[in-house]
C-alpha cells in the first residue's frame, strides 16, 4: 500500500507498507522497528507482540515522544497492558493497531508536527 508521495523536508514518512516490510525514505526496511520522526531504530528486539516487554519500550521513553503508535502485524493484537507502565509514568501517550493503520497514523501525526513513535511488529510465529 502506497502512504505518500515524498519525504516531507526529511522527515522519516512511511511511504508504503506490505506484509513484513516497510519503505520509509526510499529503503526498505523488515517490521520490528521503530520510527521517530528523524531517527530509526531497526536494531530492536521486540519481534511480535510476545517477546514485547517494558524493558523494550525503554528506548520509546529516552526519546519523550508525545504519543507511540504501536503496529502489532496485520491484526490488531494487544499486549499486556503491565508492558505500558513506563510510557504511563512518562506522561507518554499510547495507541495500538495493525500495522497499515499505524503507518497511515504516524504519517498524519508527523504532518501535523507532533513528536510521534512509530513501533512496528511483524505477526507471530506460525
Amino acid at each position: 500500500m502506497k502512504m505518500v508521495l515524498d519525504d516531507a523536508a526529511g522527515l522519516n514518512l512511511v511511504t508504503a507498507y506490505e506484509p513484513g516490510r516497510v519503505r520509509i525514505r526510499g529503503k526498505v526496511h523488515p517490521t520490528s522497528l521503530l520510527v521517530f520522526p528523524r531517527e530509526l531504530q531497526t536494531d530492536w528486539d521486540a519481534t511480535d507482540v510476545g517477546s514485547l516487554s517494558s524493558r523494550l519500550l525503554q528506548a520509546i521513553t529516552a526519546r519523550k515522544p508525545e504519543l507511540l503508535i504501536l503496529g502489532t502485524g496485520e491484526q490488531q493484537r494487544f499486549p499486556d497492558p503491565r508492558i505500558f507502565i513506563p510510557l504511563m509514568d512518562a506522561g507518554i501517550g499510547y495507541e495500538v493497531m495493525d500495522n497499515t493503520a499505524a503507518c497511515r497514523t504516524f504519517n498524519i501525526l508527523l504532518g501535523e508536527g507532533r513528536e510521534a513513535a512509530l513501533a512496528l511488529l511483524s505477526d507471530p510465529p506460525r
